[in-house]
């Protein structure tokens, strides 16, 4: 949005989730360190950078103003339990307890604090308040109000995404619209546990037993330990697909969002939910659960309800929604919800702000 601007940028593989956490002041203090020293008006970093730990060993930085961006929190993740250490601690939970840490001193450490959503910004206060009152002694107070006092909401702002027009073959060539053909459900997430595999595949199974002609795209990232869901619903689904897995392709990937009717979600860890502003952008209309940040973005009539612990009866919820919202695309085709305040046109004059009095020490 501001090309007009010099920007320096450093990033490292999305790989190794727990060692880049920790380990990316050690490599950019050592590996980047002129690029780091060249001199700059404004360090923006995301909440992945140990930012505490890089302006203490890189000390140029310690003066530059610093915005610290979280896209997510390490407060809200769905927690599953992996084999024990020596002490019979979970190491799942002892690595998130260190990326819990690591955040908690970068927030300290940045002059402004920038989340994509109120979820955003509250679970992770109220994160960390409950991390507080774990230590045992030694606590200063005024921690977290701190923090409040220097955050601010700005969500990610959407791109420009292709218009209906623009065709994608995962869903063939005919032109004509829904009912004259099977509608289209898509759903598009990281093919890992906190995006709610085992839901999907209770709401497919749950939709089989309707009499909607549908065709479906699962569209993702596949990973070596993926939840065997995925497996089991491209083995019983495969009557139903017309994509399963990665779109390489970002433009095919937007193309195939605008040749569907329906996105749905199943997420258990969701903090802006851009792939369904996208698909909502490109003509889509959402089904998604009534928790974490969906019911401050996607008005309640798309919404069915959560429920955590009875996944077959938040499947019935999603799926007499999702029947319902086919029915009203057949009779007039149905308008998608206004996300209008999430594109880059509104949002612009928001960062500059931001930007700009951060630097000038604001």
């Amino acid at each position: 949005m501001f090309p007009r601007w010099q920007w320096s940028v450093l990033s490292l593989p999305p790989r190794h989730f727990s060692w880049r956490v920790r380990g990316n002041p050690l490599y950019w203090s050592l590996e980047e360190r002129e690029t780091l020293e060249a001199g700059y008006d404004l360090v923006l970093a995301t909440s992945m950078v140990d930012l505490a730990t890089l302006r203490g060993l890189v000390p140029r930085l310690a003066v530059v103003p610093t915005i610290l961006y979280f896209h997510e929190n390490q407060f809200e993740y769905p927690i599953v339990e992996r084999k024990t250490d020596a002490q019979g601690r979970s190491q799942s939970s002892n690595n998130l307890l260190e990326a819990q840490m690591v955040s908690l001193y970068s927030a300290l450490a940045a002059d402004r604090l920038v989340f994509n959503s109120h979820y955003n910004l509250n679970s992770f206060h109220n994160g960390c308040e409950a991390l507080l009152t774990r230590l045992p002694d030694k606590v200063p107070a005024g921690v977290v109000s701190q923090l409040r006092d220097k955050s601010t909401v700005i969500p990610v702002p959407l791109k420009s995404v292709v218009s209906n027009a623009e065709r994608n073959s995962i869903w063939g060539d005919s032109l004509a619209l829904y009912p004259k053909r099977a509608l289209r459900l898509v759903w598009a997430g990281r093919f890992e546990y906190d995006k709610g595999g085992d839901r999907l595949l209770r709401i497919l199974q749950q939709l089989e037993l309707t009499e909607l002609d549908y065709e479906l795209a699962v569209i993702g990232q596949q990973f070596r330990s993926s939840p065997q869901e995925f497996e089991q619903i491209e083995t019983q689904f495969a009557h139903r697909l017309v994509q399963f897995g990665y779109i390489e392709s970002r433009s095919n990937f937007l193309a195939a969002l605008a040749g569907a009717d329906i996105v749905l979600s199943t997420a258990l860890h969701e903090f802006q939910g851009l792939a369904i502003l996208e698909a909502i952008a490109a003509g889509c209309i959402p089904i998604v659960p009534n928790r974490l940040v969906y019911p401050e973005i996607i008005p309640k009539a798309y919404c069915y309800t959560s429920r955590i612990d009875d996944l077959p009866s938040e499947a019935e919820s999603a799926v007499a929604l999702l029947c319902n919202h086919a029915r009203l695309i057949a009779i007039d085709g149905e308008n998608q919800p206004d996300i209008n305040q999430f594109t880059s046109l509104e949002l612009v004059s928001d960062y500059e702000a931001l930007f700009c009095s951060t630097a000038q020490g604001g």
